[in-house]
């Protein structure tokens, strides 16, 4: 397994450790799970943002009315 070093500021590294003594766990465990929470969020948005793309590459939008159908769905609710 390839191994990455980097700095923390400190008041993320007394977070972690913190959390690590409260949990059992290794801040290396903890580390690594919140890395790979975030790549996971971050690679979904990318791949909506480019199926959106695409659907406006391909001229796919919603009508004038659809849209106002949708606003006048959720102004009726709020009022």
């Amino acid at each position: 397994m390839p191994t990455m070093s980097l700095r923390l500021p400190d008041d993320i590294e007394d977070t972690l450790a913190r959390l690590s003594k409260a949990t059992g766990r290794t801040k290396s465990f903890l580390a690594l799970d919140a890395l790979r929470e975030y790549l996971s969020r971050e690679a979904w948005q990318i791949v909506e943002l480019q199926k959106a793309i695409a659907e406006a590459d391909a001229g796919d939008f919603a009508s004038e009315d659809e849209v106002a159908a949708t606003v006048g769905k959720w102004t009726k609710r709020a009022n």
